[in-house]
């Protein structure tokens, strides 16, 4: 894509391939949408979304998702929230705060591997208590059915995707832990944007089609009970440009419990 930018005509235009260029006002929605898309390029490869932390863990995500992460966790108020991918525990205690603030819920997170360094900082922080660290294979029966057992009877869960990104891996969580979503709760399969960053520097080509998006979409084609459903801002929805994310296509809502 060729973009060109006046700042004094206050104008866009750019052009896709071999289509006609098109001009728009700069500070139109479409424009955005066209600029946002070029930054979320740029702010990934050079790694900005790992600068963040939360309480003092770093936390690898851009922080518009987290915010709106906020928001669902708010509505939804679970029991139990479920997160592969411990990572640098950022997220796990992002989590557990929003449990504390609420007085409801804790959090279980799961990850091939949690250096006993990282195990011993979580535990030490004032939110330690909520969090229950598993290690191992996430989509492991071992592991899946360790976590079935935690999910009492009645209890509201929300389950959050971000360990190994192949399509493969995220369709083998997304099998393992949809059915202990609640009706009105979600699942979440993160990083889809990985579909958008094959051609940059630090991309690979066979994400264009081995990324989460693409387990999410087939996952909510086969299982009615759930349906990919974006959650709306809860002010000026209007104005809320959904390409700035890096989980499009992630968020599968439970509708109802599966037919028998």
């Amino acid at each position: 894509m060729k973009i060109t930018i006046d700042t004094d005509a206050q104008s866009l235009e750019y052009q896709a391939g071999d289509e006609t260029p098109k001009r728009l006002p700069l500070y139109s929605s479409e424009a955005f949408r066209v600029v946002s898309q070029v930054w979320l390029r740029q702010e990934w490869n050079l790694l900005h979304w790992q600068s963040f932390s939360w309480l003092g863990f770093q936390l690898w995500q851009l922080p518009e998702d987290v915010l709106r992460l906020q928001e669902v966790i708010a509505s939804v108020r679970p029991d139990v929230i479920i997160e592969t991918g411990v990572n640098r525990g950022g997220s796990a205690v992002f989590f557990a705060s929003l449990c504390r603030a609420l007085g409801r819920g804790r959090v279980i997170s799961i990850d091939i591997q949690i250096p006993p360094a990282l195990r011993e900082a979580v535990a030490a922080c004032p939110l330690g208590d909520l969090i229950t660290l598993i290690e191992g294979d996430s989509a492991s029966a071992a592991v899946v059915d360790r976590v079935r057992r935690s999910v009492g009877p009645g209890q509201t869960v929300f389950v959050f995707l971000d360990s190994d990104h192949s399509k493969a891996h995220v369709r083998r969580e997304l099998d393992a832990y949809g059915p202990l979503v609640t009706p009105g709760s979600y699942i979440v399969a993160t990083d889809g944007v990985m579909a958008h960053l094959a051609d940059t520097p630090g991309g690979q080509a066979h994400w264009l089609e081995d990324n989460p998006a693409a387990a999410a979409r087939a996952y909510a084609a086969e299982h009615p009970e759930f349906e990919l459903r974006r959650p709306a801002a809860l002010y000026n929805e209007a104005f809320v440009e959904e390409a700035l994310t890096y989980w499009p296509d992630a968020w599968l809502y439970r509708l109802h419990p599966p037919a028998d």
